[in-house]
């Protein structure tokens, strides 16, 4: 059995109804109107022990809201849940003691009170046995820095410093999974590589199991092997992040360095049966640099990188993978225009049933 399974999960909100004027106002203050909002829509995935995975979609796609009934904070409508043999919500004391929960703009520290006194309360709290206090101690100081503003008052911290302390309270009790919620937002570069560094560390050492919600694709480039992105509450994609790119990736790029100036023009160079054979999209001539757009998955890297040689004096040469922001933009694109297609549909079905009618 996995480590957290989740099979048909719906979460619905009701929201009153927009207002209308007249009588009906009066009529709702006796018998109120609501819409229902579907939040999660069916959603089924699963995730084992040790997993890094990123969890992608836009504002309103339902990450946050799935987010927090794993964590026991939301009842689902339906479906079923279980995380590590729990249900969340039913057993939330039993729960949060196996997890840990960063929210990228809440905070669990104390606001007024110094670093280090938020996690001592912690440790009362969650009954951290000493060893295990001084051993996670010791790995905060090291890899998140914790010792330069422990002794700092919370509302004293910068964001990013703030994030680290946040991400040692999650992790003091040796929590089994770690829920991140845009863990890295606003954070500066160093802060957000320290932050990855030690995200992956206890994912590889600890053997945490990782889910980390985010807009930052860097994230997922550095962290993740797997990648589930939602979108209206529907799972549109799970898989690895690499088979992801080769999937919806499209194009890749290759840039060639040559020797000397004035070259003949590439097109005449590649000539269109050449493009053809090797899936090259397009050439752009920039001095003394060439650069190749073409398909993956119509030729190897090696076997272009060998017929562009025969054809250049190449000096250096680099290979580009296609952004994962493009590829999931892409996902997006195509699952809007599926949308549009079946909402256009239906619509043409019911203004031919009205006219049959």
């Amino acid at each position: 059995m996995a480590l957290i399974e989740v099979r048909d999960l719906v979460k619905e909100f009701r929201r009153p109804a927009a207002r209308r004027g007249g009588w009906r106002d009066i009529a709702r203050l006796f018998r109120p109107e609501y819409t229902i909002h579907r939040a999660v829509n069916h959603l089924t995935f699963s995730i084992e022990e040790g997993e890094l995975v990123g969890f992608l979609g836009p504002n309103g796609a339902g990450k946050s809201t799935t987010i927090k009934m794993l964590t026991g904070i939301l009842m689902p409508t339906s479906g079923h849940l279980s995380v590590a043999g729990l249900h969340p919500a039913r057993q939330r004391r039993l729960h949060a003691r196996q997890i840990g929960v960063l929210f990228g703009q809440k905070t669990q520290l104390w606001w007024d009170i110094p670093t280090i006194e938020s996690l001592r309360a912690l440790k009362a709290i969650y009954g951290v046995p000493d060893e295990i206090w001084r051993r996670n101690l010791d790995l905060f100081r090291e890899l998140l820095a914790l010792h330069e503003f422990e002794h700092v008052p919370v509302r004293q911290l910068s964001l990013g410093q703030r994030m680290r302390a946040d991400l040692a309270a999650a992790l003091l009790h040796d929590p089994k999974i770690l829920f991140l919620d845009e863990p890295t937002i606003g954070v500066d570069v160093l802060a957000k590589e320290r932050l990855r560094t030690f995200i992956r560390e206890i994912n590889r050492d600890r053997k945490v199991t990782v889910l980390l919600t985010t807009h930052d694709m860097g994230d997922i480039e550095k962290l993740c092997s797997r990648v589930m992105i939602i979108d209206r509450g529907t799972l549109l994609y799970d898989g690895p992040t690499e088979a992801l790119k080769q999937t919806f990736g499209g194009l890749r790029t290759l840039v060639i360095d040559v020797e000397g100036e004035g070259l003949q023009p590439p097109r005449e160079i590649f000539s269109p049966e050449v493009r053809e054979t090797f899936g090259i999209a397009s050439v752009e001539w920039n001095g003394s640099r060439v650069t190749l757009s073409f398909d993956p998955r119509k030729t190897a890297v090696s076997d272009l990188i060998a017929a562009a040689a025969e054809r250049l004096p190449v000096r250096d040469l680099l290979v580009e993978d296609v952004a994962i922001e493009e590829v999931v933009r892409s996902i997006y694109l195509h699952s809007e225009q599926i949308r549009a297609t079946d909402s256009g549909g239906a619509a043409a079905r019911q203004g031919a049933g009205r006219e049959t009618g």
